[in-house]
């Protein structure tokens, strides 16, 4: 395998991590309304797991109201049940054929504490992008004894994956401080 490709599935795997975190960041609550909260909820139906986007539309009609609308009325109760187990402090309420869920405000301390799971995920991140690096590095050293490949190129790759690392990992606190200032923000 060729010194670039080792670098470029590095990078790939990187990009993925990068994506999980943003992901991970949507079903953290800011200040206003976010599909991104619910949408992959477990709900127990048809004796099942399924995520409540399989189930039904979500909306954002005001800033601070999700509306659920179930294609099937019999998974209403279910999916408010499922809102309610989820540990988001969310209070859903069937209004006919909807569940509406009103974000009341957040205090400080609930801001403060959603901050600090967002640290924790790009934590997570970090690590994961920490541990592609180190596979690259043993995957370029294992490349370069099987020869073929030179000391001078060698060290050129591996400073290319410190390089890659670190604007990946700078990426990720960008990502950062983007959400704690959405969080914070009041």
């Amino acid at each position: 395998m060729a010194l670039d490709d080792i670098l470029l599935e590095a990078e790939e795997k990187m990009m993925k991590t990068e994506e999980v975190v943003q992901h991970e960041f949507a079903g953290v609550r800011t200040g206003k309304a976010s599909a991104g909260l619910v949408e992959n909820i477990q709900v127990e139906v048809y004796g099942s797991m399924m995520r409540i986007r399989e189930l039904a539309g979500i909306t954002i009609p005001e800033p601070r109201l999700i509306m659920i609308q179930p294609w099937d009325a019999s998974t209403l109760h279910p999916i408010e049940k499922a809102i309610q187990k989820c540990n988001l402090g969310l209070n859903p309420a069937i209004d006919k054929k909807f569940i509406r869920i009103v974000l009341p405000e957040l205090s400080q301390e609930r801001r403060m504490e959603f901050s600090k799971i967002v640290r924790k995920m790009v934590e997570d991140g970090r690590v994961a992008i920490r541990h592609v690096r180190r596979d690259t590095m043993e995957h370029l050293k294992k490349e370069s004894k099987n020869g073929g490949v030179t000391e001078e190129e060698l060290e050129t790759a591996e400073k290319a994956a410190q390089k890659l690392t670190d604007q990946y990992i700078a990426k990720l606190d960008l990502h950062l401080a983007h959400k704690e200032k959405e969080i914070m923000t009041v």
